[in-house]
C-alpha cells in the first residue's frame, strides 16, 4: 500500500472518530461506512465501562477527541516527512499493548503500519474492544489491511520485532522472553509538574486536566508535583474544584477512601480537599487519588536533577522555562511525533 493511500485511510479513520465527541454524536453525511459503523460504534462506547469500570463513556470521548484531532492530513504528513517512508522489506512486528486507558496502544499500531510493516498485536484483557473494531473500519476501508494487522489471543510467535509495554515487574519478564529480538520495552513512568508559585488560576486549572484525565491512570497523568520551599496550595485547591465530580465514580471512590486511609493509618501528614489528598514524598508515583509533592530551592538544582532522573519521567509540565517542558493541560494530547519514552519508534521500525 503506498504511503498516501495508507495516510488517507487513517485520515478517513480520524472523520469518523471526530462524529463521537459529544454526548450526542450525529452522523456526517460526508463520513465512509458510516451506515455499517455508526450505530455499533456509539454502542460500543456506551457500553465500555462493563468492559473496564474506568473506561466511562466521557474518557472514551475524550481519547476519540484526541485522535480525531491527530489524525489529519497535516498532521500525518508532517510527522512522516522527516522518514523514507515505507521500509521495502516489510516485517512482522508483536506489539503487546497496555490497556490502562482507551487506546493507548494506538500510536505503537499506527507507527508500524506507516512504517510499511505488518501489525501481530495482543492487546490488554482490559481493553480488547475499542482497537480491533477501528481496526475493522479501515479494513473496510481497504482490505489490504486484512492480512497487514491482525491479533492474536495466544502468545506471540512468528514475529520479526516487538515493541511491548507493561509495569517494571512484566517488562522484566519482556526483557527475557524477547531478549532474541529487537525491541522496545516500555516501563513505568511518571509525570511531574514544576510550579513557581506565578500560576495563574487558569495555569492551574489546567493543571487539574493533567493530574484528573482517566481518573490519573496514564504515565502522561501528573502525579507529583514540585513547588517552592514555602508554597501555599489554597490556589491549587480552588482552581481545581471544577474536578470534584470524580469523587463520584465509585472505582475512584474507592481508591480515595482508601489510600487516604493507608495514609492517616501511616501517621502520614496529608493536604485533603475531599477528592484528593497531596502528600510529601521524595516518589514518583503517587497511588490513585492522591498526589506526591516535593519542595525544591532552586529550579537550576531542580532542573539537574530532572535530568538524571529523566528515564523515570515520562513528561514535564510547567509555566517555568525547564527544559523539555509542555505547558499546564496539554500532557494528554500529545502530538503524533511525540513519543513515549523519548524513543522514536519509527526510526526503530525503519532500521530493522
Amino acid at each position: 500500500m503506498a504511503p498516501k493511500d495508507t495516510i488517507q485511510s487513517f485520515v478517513s479513520l480520524g472523520r469518523f472518530l471526530a462524529q463521537f465527541t459529544v454526548v450526542n454524536p450525529h452522523k456526517n453525511e460526508g463520513v465512509l461506512h458510516n451506515d455499517l459503523y455508526f450505530d455499533a460504534f456509539e454502542s460500543l462506547i456506551q457500553l465500555s465501562q462493563s468492559h473496564n469500570g474506568w473506561f466511562t463513556a466521557d474518557q472514551v470521548r475524550f481519547s476519540l477527541a484526541s485522535w480525531a484531532d491527530a489524525l489529519t492530513e497535516s498532521n500525518l504528513n508532517t510527522w512522516t516527512a522527516r522518514y523514507n517512508l515505507p521500509v521495502s522489506a516489510p516485517k512482522t512486528i508483536g506489539l503487546v499493548l497496555a490497556g490502562n486507558i482507551p487506546l493507548v496502544g494506538f500510536h505503537d499500531l499506527l507507527s508500524v503500519v506507516l512504517a510499511g510493516h505488518n501489525a501481530l498485536v495482543k492487546t490488554s484483557s482490559n481493553d480488547q474492544k475499542l482497537l480491533p473494531f477501528l481496526v475493522n473500519y479501515l479494513q473496510q476501508q481497504n482490505p489490504e489491511f486484512n492480512n497487514r494487522i491482525v491479533f492474536t489471543d495466544g502468545k506471540l510467535e512468528n514475529f520479526d520485532a516487538v515493541i511491548a509495554t507493561g509495569s517494571n515487574n512484566t517488562a522484566r519478564y519482556f526483557e527475557y522472553y524477547f531478549k532474541d529480538k529487537p525491541a522496545i520495552i516500555r516501563k513505568n513512568r511518571n509525570s511531574i509538574a514544576v510550579l513557581t508559585g506565578q500560576e495563574t488560576s487558569a495555569d492551574l486549572h489546567a493543571l487539574g486536566e493533567d493530574i484528573f484525565r482517566y481518573f490519573g491512570l496514564g504515565c502522561r497523568n501528573v502525579s507529583k508535583l514540585f513547588v517552592p520551599k514555602g508554597y501555599d496550595f489554597t490556589a491549587f485547591f480552588e482552581a481545581i474544584f471544577a474536578y470534584q465530580d470524580v469523587i463520584h465514580y465509585e472505582k475512584y471512590a474507592n481508591n480515595y477512601d482508601y489510600n487516604k486511609a493507608v495514609f492517616l493509618m501511616s501517621n502520614f501528614k496529608l493536604v485533603d480537599n475531599g477528592f484528593l489528598t497531596l502528600k510529601e514524598d521524595p516518589s514518583y508515583a503517587s497511588p490513585i487519588s492522591s498526589v506526591f509533592y516535593e519542595y525544591y530551592e532552586s529550579l537550576e538544582e531542580l532542573a539537574q536533577r530532572l535530568e538524571r532522573d529523566q528515564e523515570q519521567l515520562q513528561c514535564i509540565v510547567s509555566a517555568a522555562k525547564i527544559e523539555g517542558s509542555i505547558p499546564l493541560g496539554s500532557s494528554q494530547k500529545p502530538a503524533l511525533w511525540e513519543y513515549a519514552d523519548q524513543v522514536d519508534t519509527l526510526e526503530f521500525l525503519l532500521a530493522l
